[in-house]
């Protein structure tokens, strides 16, 4: 018997190529902002393939045949993992299958943030530019001359500092402590001696508005912030208020406190911002890792196995639900 499966993303060709050959797995594709074919799917998913739409506890409830929700990426903050649970749903993660596309990304937007990508672009399309800004040669640096501070150190943290090291910038990293590797400093040391400052954490209580005003404050005027985590990880007015008063020089944002960003967000009117929509892990190749490890773990569902990642504990459904 097919196992059911919501697939909160709309597939490519490459996707449905990918998946051609398991036709043990009955998948329902539904578009994020989909609603109404989203709860018309969910009472008879058995999985949910999950991206990022928020999963509330309403909803698990409404999905009563569902077993499992397997998160394409890491961070689960958009899934009630606490119902989840009590109802005996698992709920699982890919931990570093999008590490390499979102380091990538990450080192794009500080690039483009660090040598004003979006405003020379504007300018040579109209026709402006020539000759070149001498403004560009007394504030534009090479991230190699850079100081990179990286806030956390998990797998996609770890690689952008492989990359730029091999630019020639000086890497320093936090996490919540010394773990003993070269080039760990406290969160406040880092904030103050960094260029270019960039996230790395989950979004947690402990890390919500972790760069709030005094954080940024502390940074260096002319250093760039980049953000490829969670958007709530930084106090996105205290963040504007610090471009626009030029005590930050520029930043690079990924992920916004409330998604889709609005084009009223005044994010949207800086020139010193870059801004894509939460695309840093989206490539084929992340794609094609997510797909692995997706049916991997609906092939354990279907066995019996035991799963892969799972981000807590699983209980027996309880009766009734």
């Amino acid at each position: 018997m097919a196992l059911r499966v919501l697939a909160h993303f709309v597939p490519g060709p490459k996707v449905l190529d990918l998946l051609a050959a398991e036709s043990w797995l009955d998948i329902v594709w539904c578009a994020e902002d989909d609603d109404p074919g989203f709860y018309r799917e969910l009472p008879r998913a058995e999985v949910i393939w999950h991206v990022l739409r928020p999963l509330s506890s309403t909803d698990l409830q409404r999905a009563t045949r569902l077993r499992l929700v397997h998160k394409l990426g890491a961070g689960v903050n958009t899934i009630d993992v606490e119902t989840a649970t009590r109802r005996g749903i698992a709920v699982a993660n890919m931990p570093g299958a999008n590490a390499a596309s979102v380091a990538e990304g990450t080192v794009l937007l500080m690039l483009a943030a660090l040598r004003r990508l979006p405003a020379l672009d504007r300018a040579v399309r109209a026709g402006r530019g020539w000759p070149a800004n001498p403004d560009l040669g007394e504030t534009v640096r090479d991230i190699g001359g850079c100081t990179i501070g990286l806030v956390g150190y998990g797998s996609i943290a770890r690689r952008v500092g492989v990359v730029v090291a091999a630019m020639g910038a000086t890497v320093l990293h936090t996490s919540t402590r010394d773990d003993g590797r070269p080039g760990w400093r406290p969160l406040p040391e880092l904030l103050a001696v960094s260029d270019i400052v960039s996230l790395h954490v989950p979004l947690t209580a402990a890390t919500h508005h972790l760069l709030d005003a005094d954080a940024l404050a502390a940074m260096k005027p002319d250093a760039v912030l980049v953000n490829t985590s969670r958007g709530a990880v930084v106090d996105e007015d205290a963040l504007v208020d610090a471009l626009r008063g030029g005590r930050l020089a520029a930043a690079g944002l990924d992920v916004f406190e409330v998604e889709p960003l609005a084009p009223t967000n005044p994010l949207t009117s800086l020139d010193n911002v870059v801004l894509t929509p939460h695309v840093a892990w989206y490539t084929a190749d992340t794609m094609a890792r997510y797909l692995t490890e997706a049916v991997a773990n609906c092939r354990r569902l279907r066995d019996g196995q035991p799963l892969a990642h799972l981000v807590a504990p699983v209980i027996d459904r309880p009766t009734g639900c």
